[in-house]
């Protein structure tokens, strides 16, 4: 006689809402495990249609408030897209920074806040206040800086103000410069200790060989902003494309739609990336990767934190690289972009359609935007990050589940946080993120 175990997972958030977990076993059969996403749709492409591209940025930075730049740059991509604009060079790599820092400040939020406390034995992140107070202050030291910097580029982080359609609307001055080096420097002693922390960590194994997606191009730069969909299956597709590589579809148990693109499933996000580019990376991030054991291709979900890691050390040392190039060569003033200018001014519009496709911190999001000729959204789709997990998550489970049939209810109930938690889903951040009842038990 095969072991029982029902479990139901109430009220899962940090998928921007609700959402259960309902794994039933009997007789030792997994007869149902399932992500059921029960929050309510929240319309973003609706509010778009009928607004201008060069108002769209702001109304899309607030479906997320940890990933807001991310889903402004990608805005911004698809409406330039749309209207034929190629941004200047200086712009490009101003944005690249911007999302260096998002990266950065996301993935130190995930290591420390939501991860951290499951390895370090405790049940949230506020008891390491007292265990382990110098990491604590580590992480808040941290993710200040790259606020701060954030504030310095584009006047806030959460809703940025200055990135714009074309450019930016106020640009760093040598001062500006200066400032955002200087908190860049003293962050590197914080880095090197956050790659001896987490070369102590030790992971939950689960293996499960799965598809990766992420962007991805044929020159040395990990990619972020720019490039191609790539999968490690071989595929490559235009981020045009983009249907073709998440084919959507609906499940009876989720208002969310689930993804699949050459399999049934696959994943996106910093180990998608790690998988695809970790030749690319900076020296510093590669040395990161060989302390903590990181070597492509990885199946383990778990480690998808450890790939976070490696990212940071990358998006500090690259953010620093695109500001010392600017410190050498100054910035261009005269590129500022006046607000207004559309099809009366400098930034002519057409009818068209655009696909944004960008590297936010949870993986490849996509915004497609169909224009009008006076500039008016018509239709408009984004494809989130997590929405396209949601489906590889659910085959991890499968395959995790029957594998802890041993182990006690506490230790299910841990495994199931820790692998949903690795995913780093989005957006509250709930350190406690599921509450797990064992009915029956």
């Amino acid at each position: 006689m095969g072991r029982n175990v029902s479990v139901n997972v109430e009220y899962l958030t940090r998928v921007e809402g609700h959402g259960n977990i309902v794994v039933n076993v009997q007789n030792g059969v997994l007869e149902k495990c399932e992500l059921d996403i029960i929050e309510s749709p929240r319309f973003f492409e609706g509010m778009l249609r009928g607004r201008s591209i060069f108002e769209a940025q702001h109304i899309t930075c607030r479906i997320c408030g940890i990933c807001s730049c991310g889903h402004t740059l990608a805005s911004i991509q698809a409406a330039e897209d749309a209207i034929g604009l190629k941004p200047s060079r200086q712009t490009t790599e101003l944005r690249k920074f911007l999302l260096h820092m998002e990266t950065l400040d996301s993935h130190i939020l995930h290591i420390y806040l939501l991860v951290a406390p499951d390895l370090l034995g405790v049940k949230s992140f506020v008891p390491l206040i007292d265990t382990h107070h110098e990491v604590v202050r580590r992480a808040l030291r941290m993710k200040k800086g790259c606020n701060d910097v954030c504030d310095i580029l584009v006047g806030r982080h959460v809703h940025p103000i200055s990135s714009i359609v074309g450019g930016f609307t106020k640009l760093p001055r040598e001062k500006e410069l200066d400032a955002m080096r200087d908190i860049l420097f003293k962050m590197r002693p914080d880095m090197e200790e956050t790659v001896k922390l987490a070369a102590t960590f030790r992971f939950p194994h689960l293996e499960r060989e799965t598809e990766c997606i992420a962007l991805v191009n044929d020159t040395d730069e990990y990619p972020f902003l720019e490039g191609d969909i790539g999968s490690t299956d071989g595929k490559r597709w235009k981020k045009q494309d983009y249907r073709k590589v998440t084919n959507e579809f609906t499940v009876p148990h989720s208002s969310a739609k689930f993804c699949k693109a050459s399999r049934d499933s696959y994943r996106v996000g910093a180990l998608a990336r790690f998988n695809l580019n970790a030749e690319k990376l900076h020296p510093k991030a590669k040395a990161a990767a060989d302390a903590i054991g990181l070597k492509p291709i990885v199946t383990n979900p778990y480690l998808n934190t450890a790939a976070q890691l490696v990212e940071c050390v990358h998006c500090l040392e690259d953010a620093i690289r695109i500001l010392e190039a600017f410190k050498k060569k100054g910035v261009d003033q005269s590129e500022a972009v006046i607000v207004g200018l559309n099809e009366t001014g400098r930034i002519k519009v057409r009818a068209g359609s655009g696909v944004g496709a960008v590297e936010v911190p949870r993986g490849i999001l996509f915004h497609h935007y169909e224009v009008d000729a006076a500039g008016k959204i018509v239709n408009a789709n984004c494809v989130i990050p997590t929405g396209q997990n949601l489906n590889n998550i659910e085959y991890d489970m499968k395959k995790l589940v029957p594998e802890m049939l041993d182990k006690t209810d506490e230790e299910i109930t841990l495994g199931l946080e820790m692998l949903v938690r690795a995913y780093d889903p989005c957006i509250s951040c709930s350190a406690h993120f599921l509450n797990v009842k064992f009915i029956n038990r």
